[in-house]
C-alpha cells in the first residue's frame, strides 16, 4: 500500500483537502438533528415562533454549506484519484522499460496489460471511495454516538452490541474475500493472453478454421473467471443481511426503550426525535463502511498487483562506473554457460568458448533450441550469464553503459516488429537524428528500397501497427535498413533474411561488404546459403559449440554441417533456387 501512495505525488494537496472539506460537511451533518430538537423542545412546544425562525434559517444555511463542502470534497476526491491512477500508469511503464527479458518473462505481458488497466481501475475506484468514505463513515459514526451519549447514555449502550457484530461479521468476510479476488485478477491475466493471443495471430485462426477451438478456449477462462466472481461476490451479499440485521436491533431497541423513558419523563419527544436521526446517521455510516469492505477487499488484491510491478528490480544492473565508448567490434566468449532460469540445472548454453575479431562476418547455424538466440543475447546484454564473461571490444559487457552498448550492437531479432507511422518514422528508430538521405542509403543496403519507390508515397507511406500492411520479407528488411542507420560496431541479423529469397539476400551480403566493412557481422540463419560465404561458421547443437570453421572445412571435418548443408542441396535447395 506504501509504494502505491508514494505515487499520489503532487494529488496529495488534493487528497488532503478532500480529507478536510468532507471532515467539515460531516460536522454540519451531525449538528442539524441537535437543533431539530431544539425547535421541537424549546420552539414548537413552547410556541416560541421567533427561535424557530432564527434555527430554521441557522439550518438553511448549514445544509447549503454542507451541499458546497460535500460537492468540492466530490472534486477533490475525482482530481486525487484520476491523479493517482494516471501516476500508477507513469510508474508501472517506466519501471517496465527499465525490466530486463527475464522480468518480463516473470509477469508475462498479458500479466503487465492487466496491472495496468484492470487493476489500476480497480485502486482508482477504491481510493475515491476511501478518501470520501473512510473519513464521512467513522467520523459520523463517532460524532452520531457521541451525540447519542449527550441524549441517553443508557440508550447508547445497545448501539455498541450492534457494531461489534457488524465488525466481527464484515472482518470474516473481508479475510475470505481477499484470498478469492487475488485468484480472480490472476484468470484475467489468462483471459488477457487467450485475447491477445487470438487478436495478434487472427490471420493463422482463419486460416486453419480454428475460431471454434479458440471460442471453446476463451470460454473456459471467461468461466473461470465467472466462478471466482460468484464466489467472491456470494460471500460479500452476506453484508447486507447483517446490516439490515444490526439496523432492526437498533430501531426496535431505540423505539421500545424510548418510549418507556418518555412515559418516565427522563426524555423529552424531542431528544427521541433527534435520538432517531443520530441512529440513522449511525447506521447509514456502518453501511458506507461495509461498502467499502468490498471495495478494498477487491483493490488490495490489485494493490499488491501493482505493488508487485513497482518493486521489480531490473535483473540487469548498470555498474558503478559506467563504459561508454565500445572500442571495436570484437568479441569473446570465455567458457560462458547460460540457463534462462537461474538454479534450474538446465543450461541453453553450456561452456561457450568463442573469439571473434572485428570486422569479421560470422555465421551460425544449428537445429531448433541449439542455442542459437541465447548466443547473440548475451553480446548485447538482453540477459545476463550464469557463468564466465561475454567481451565487446575487449571488455566484459557488464562494464558499459547498456544504452551505450545496445547502441553499438545492433540486433535484428527474429520477431520483426514495426510500428505504427511512416517508413521514415520507424526507420529513424535506429537513429533519430538521421537525414532522409540516410535513410535512403540504408534502406539500398537492405535492399528495402526496391519496393519502397513502388509505394506511391514512397517513404512517407504509413505503416500499420505491427507492419500488417508490409509482407514478412518486407519487414524483415526495412528492420535491417533501420539497425544499419545506428552505425553500430556489431551487426546481428537473427535469422532476419528468412523471408528473402536467395537473391536479395545475396545482395543485402554484399552491400554489407562493401558499406560496413569495419562492422562485425553477425548473421543466425537456418539455410546454408545464407553463411555459406561468412568468414568462419558457428555450428550449435545443444548449446554447445559443434564446429567453427569456414564453409569448405566444415564440409570435411563435421559431420552437423555436411548433414545441413546435404538435406538442402538434394532435397531441391532453396524455394527460389534450383537443385
Amino acid at each position: 500500500m506504501k509504494k502505491v501512495l508514494q505515487q499520489l505525488g503532487r494529488y496529495r494537496k488534493d487528497t488532503i483537502l478532500c480529507i478536510i472539506m468532507a471532515a467539515l460537511e460531516i460536522l454540519l451533518e451531525i449538528l442539524m438533528p441537535f437543533i431539530t430538537a431544539l425547535i421541537i423542545g424549546q420552539g414548537l412546544e413552547a410556541a416560541n415562533l421567533n427561535l424557530v425562525y432564527r434555527y430554521g434559517i441557522l439550518m438553511v444555511v448549514m445544509a447549503l454549506l454542507s451541499l458546497v463542502f460535500g460537492s468540492l470534497a466530490g472534486k477533490c476526491a475525482a482530481s486525487a484519484s484520476a491523479g493517482l491512477s494516471a501516476n500508477l500508469c507513469q510508474a508501472i511503464y517506466n519501471n517496465i522499460q527499465t525490466f530486463s527479458f527475464s522480468n518480463i518473462d516473470k509477469f508475462s505481458v498479458p500479466g503487465l496489460v492487466t496491472r495496468m488497466t484492470t487493476d489500476i481501475t480497480n485502486v482508482q475506484n477504491a481510493f475515491m471511495m476511501v478518501i470520501r468514505i473512510a473519513v464521512r463513515a467513522p467520523l459520523m459514526l463517532i460524532f452520531s454516538y457521541i451525540m447519542c451519549l449527550i441524549i441517553s447514555p443508557r440508550m447508547s449502550l445497545m448501539f455498541l452490541i450492534a457494531v461489534a457484530f457488524l465488525i466481527v461479521v464484515l472482518g470474516a468476510i473481508m479475510v475470505v474475500t481477499l484470498k478469492i479476488f487475488g485468484q480472480v485478477f490472476r484468470k484475467y491475466d489468462d483471459l488477457n493472453a487467450s485475447v491477445q493471443e487470438n487478436v495478434s495471430a487472427i490471420r493463422a485462426v482463419k486460416a486453419f478454421v480454428r475460431e471454434d477451438y479458440e471460442n471453446r478456449k476463451f470460454s473456459k477462462a471467461s468461466a473461470n473467471l465467472y466462478k471466482l466472481f460468484v464466489k467472491a461476490e456470494g460471500l460479500l451479499a452476506f453484508n447486507n443481511p447483517a446490516m439490515m440485521l444490526a439496523f432492526y436491533f437498533c430501531i426496535i431497541s431505540a423505539s421500545w426503550l424510548g418510549a418507556q423513558f418518555i412515559v418516565d419523563g427522563t426524555l423529552s419527544t424531542g431528544d427521541l426525535t433527534s435520538l432517531f436521526s443520530y441512529i440513522m446517521s449511525l447506521l447509514m455510516s456502518l453501511m458506507m463502511l461495509s461498502m467499502m469492505v468490498v471495495m478494498i477487499s477487491m483493490s488490495m488484491a490489485s494493490v499488491r498487483r501493482i505493488s508487485e510491478v513497482l518493486s521489480e528490480t531490473p535483473d540487469l544492473k548498470e555498474p558503478a562506473d559506467p563504459v561508454t565508448q565500445v572500442a571495436d567490434g570484437s568479441i569473446d566468449f570465455d567458457h560462458v554457460s547460460f540457463s534462462y532460469k537461474h538454479g534450474s540445472g538446465k543450461n541453453a548454453l553450456s561452456d561457450i568458448d568463442l573469439h571473434i575479431a572485428s570486422g569479421e562476418t560470422i555465421g551460425v547455424i544449428g537445429g531448433t533450441g541449439s542455442g542459437k538466440s541465447s548466443l547473440v543475447n548475451l553480446i548485447c546484454r538482453l540477459y545476463d550469464v550464469s557463468e564466465g564473461s561475454v567481451k565487446v571490444g575487449g571488455l566484459d559487457v557488464r562494464q558499459y553503459d547498456m544504452e551505450a552498448l545496445r547502441n553499438q550492437v545492433s540486433v535484428v531479432l527474429q520477431k520483426n516488429t514495426l510500428f505504427s507511422g511512416t517508413i521514415l518514422d520507424n526507420l529513424r528508430w535506429g537513429n533519430p537524428d538521421a537525414t532522409e538521405e540516410e535513410c535512403i542509403q540504408a534502406c539500398r543496403a537492405a535492399c528495402a528500397d526496391e519496393f519502397i519507390e513502388r509505394f506511391p508515397d514512397s517513404y512517407q507511406t504509413r505503416i500499420e501497427r505491427g507492419g500488417a500492411n508490409v509482407s514478412g520479407g518486407q519487414k524483415q528488411r526495412l528492420c535491417i535498413a533501420r539497425a544499419l542507420l545506428k552505425h553500430p560496431k556489431v551487426l546481428i541479423l537473427d535469422d532476419s533474411t528468412s523471408a528473402v529469397d536467395t537473391a536479395t539476400d545475396a545482395k543485402i551480403r554484399a552491400a554489407f561488404a562493401r558499406q560496413i566493412p569495419g562492422t562485425t557481422k553477425i548473421i543466425i540463419a537456418q539455410r546454408v546459403s545464407s553463411v555459406e560465404h561468412a568468414d568462419r561458421i558457428l555450428v550449435l547443437d545443444e548449446g554447445r559449440i559443434n564446429g567453427f570453421d569456414t564453409h569448405e572445412n566444415l564440409l570435411k571435418n563435421n559431420a552437423i554441417y555436411r548433414e545441413i548443408y546435404e538435406s538442402q542441396v538434394n532435397g531441391g535447395g532453396d524455394f527460389d533456387q534450383p537443385a
